[in-house]
């Protein structure tokens, strides 16, 4: 495969990953306001399965489940499982 294939090729893995982050802050954030809204609930732990999931590891060389307790921590939930 080309050198700039695989450049796009990574490039869309880092977007799906950063975009994970972004909807899984938003998720958490709509949990504080209005909690234990189900859909919420749910999206919240699809977005922890795809961090902790082999699609992720597929897609980065990034430890998922520490990156989820990284993302936890800059929210101030650090002792939320």
């Amino acid at each position: 495969m080309g050198e700039a294939i695989q450049r796009n090729w990574q490039d869309l893995a880092e977007a799906i990953i950063v975009q994970a982050a972004s909807d899984y802050r938003h998720a958490r954030y709509r949990n504080i306001k209005r909690p234990y809204q189900q859909g919420t609930l749910r999206e919240i732990r699809e977005i922890e399965q795809f961090f902790r999931s082999t699609w992720f590891g597929t897609l980065s060389n990034l430890d998922g489940a520490q990156l989820l307790r990284d993302i936890k921590k800059q929210m101030g939930l650090e002792a939320v499982r």
